[in-house]
């Protein structure tokens, strides 16, 4: 079974004593583990850190609908997996275990899942339902493929709002203006507190700035294995929602609460590299006395970026990116329903003039287009938003990056040019899908894609999506109030 080979992996007992004893000494009396579901929502259970050795070992039990957020469909019935289901197992991974620096009393580590040991199909084997999982497992065999591994660094925008006299999220706590040290002094507070929390859990904090709409942010912290990014994109997530609470304003990742002004991405900046090795960074822990385990604090280095140059232009990537890009550009209409997830979404790309990719296209520093080189030596994947999940993300990419190296891809030549003035000047460029639904449809038709969603990953989302497009478009809005209300046809 596979879940006995991951409970019995060599070393794997040695980490359990180690977290024991990080327990006992930061004086641990609780511990969340937790997953991650179909749209990066966190999951999980609570325990009690007197019971660590034995869930190490035996894992917890949860029905497999907290996989698809056990949320109900239009019809009443539970997403993905109803009642009778069978539960899985989440077997927690003690590398990752790590105090909360705002409940020094609680500590958290990331699950892997499981089938059921008992079940009568496939016991004990991973559940692709575990898009963590997968992106694992997909990573090791991408690598084992063509000998390269992905590294991501994410630019993950989000807002920082004000409560009305209702206790709704409303206006941002700061002004519109985008790079003024001014505004990003007027969330300082906050922003130093994101940081200090971020730093104690292991994300290498490098740059931010003040973004161009109310109360947004965006904080930047070194680009790592595809995984672990992921990992504290996830964690950064978190401890934004907990700052929030503690300075009683809101953390919005939602992609566009405001028109007018510039909507949340997650651009997902992306290169591919022959291996490399860990290297501990500090991020202002003490060596010594880590508040968690060490694995926590690793980044890969060394190796060689394939996407580099390897002729005289400098703006040209290498054989591999270029490779790589050709099977990304091929398929960004799919891979959008990925990267833009909501209903929500879609207003990015609809309210123009505000930077937002709606072409499949790509250049050298072009924002115009769904896909960039934004440094030598990566790509800059711009069709993305705040509500992204990463790990499908990163599995979806890796999956399209696969097809463009067996299939030698090409990318066409780069866009030099605003893509508006290069349609305006006869160039032929196909649109990225405008809505939700669109993007699904998309999806649909790629088989390649819907590799990077594996097994069940792809009827869970799909049915998910297309249930969320269905809400939206059975539901009477104020514009369809405000504009077809007192009309007389």
């Amino acid at each position: 079974m596979d879940i006995e080979s991951f409970v019995e992996e060599e070393g794997r007992a040695e980490k359990i004593k180690a977290v024991r004893e990080k327990i006992d000494a930061l004086g641990i009396e609780y511990l969340y583990l937790q997953f991650v579901s179909v749209t990066g929502k966190i999951m999980g259970k609570g325990i009690p850190a007197d019971h660590w050795e034995s869930v190490a070992k035996k894992g917890f039990q949860l029905v497999y609908g907290s996989t698809v957020n056990l949320f109900t469909n239009r019809a009443g019935d539970y997403l993905g997996y109803g009642p009778e289901a069978a539960e899985l197992v989440g077997i927690p991974e003690p590398e990752t275990f790590m105090q909360l620096p705002w409940a020094p009393e609680i500590g958290r580590m990331f699950c892997t899942l499981f089938r059921n040991r008992e079940e009568k199909v496939d016991p004990g084997a991973f559940l692709t339902a575990d898009c963590r999982g997968n992106l694992r497992r997909m990573h090791k065999e991408f690598t084992e493929k063509h000998g390269l591994q992905l590294r991501m660094g994410t630019e993950p925008e989000m807002m920082w709002l004000k409560y009305d006299e209702n206790g709704k999220p409303s206006e941002g706590y700061s002004k519109p203006y985008c790079y003024h040290i001014h505004q990003f002094e007027a969330l300082r507070p906050v922003s130093m507190q994101v940081i200090r929390y971020a730093r104690k859990m292991g994300l290498d904090m490098i740059q931010g700035d003040h973004e161009d709409a109310p109360g947004q942010l965006e904080l930047n912290w070194t680009f790592d294995d595809v995984l672990r990014n992921a990992d504290r994109l996830t964690t950064y997530r978190q401890l934004c929602a907990q700052v929030a609470r503690e300075n009683d304003i809101f953390a919005c990742f939602m992609t566009k609460p405001f028109m007018g002004v510039s909507a949340s991405g997650c651009h997902h900046n992306m290169s591919l590299w022959t291996a490399g090795e860990d290297v501990f960074r500090k991020t202002g822990n003490d060596p010594d006395n880590l508040p968690g385990m060490a694995e926590n604090y690793m980044y890969v280095s060394g190796g060689d970026n394939t996407f580099m140059p390897d002729t005289d232009d400098p703006q040209m990537p290498g054989k591999t990116g270029l490779k790589a890009i050709g099977g990304v550009v091929a398929h960004l209409q799919a891979l959008t329903a990925i990267g833009a997830s909501t209903v929500n979404s879609y207003r990015r790309l609809w309210d123009t003039g505000f930077w937002a990719p709606v072409f499949s296209d790509w250049g050298f520093q072009n924002r115009t287009t769904g896909l960039r080189v934004s440094a030598p030596g990566r790509f800059e994947y711009r069709s993305v938003d705040s509500m992204v999940n990463p790990y499908l993300m990163g599995s979806a990419l890796l999956a399209a990056m696969d097809d463009g190296l067996d299939n030698d891809l090409d990318p066409g030549k780069p866009e030099e040019r605003n893509i508006y003035e290069a349609m305006a000047q006869g160039k032929k460029v196909k649109k990225l899908p405008m809505s939700l639904g669109e993007a699904l449809v998309h999806l649909d038709n790629d088989e390649v894609v819907q590799k990077g969603l594996p097994g069940e990953m792809y009827r869970l989302y799909h049915e998910y999506k297309s249930d969320e497009w269905a809400r939206f478009m059975s539901t009477v809005t104020d514009w369809d109030k405000d504009t077809y209300m007192e009309c007389l046809p």
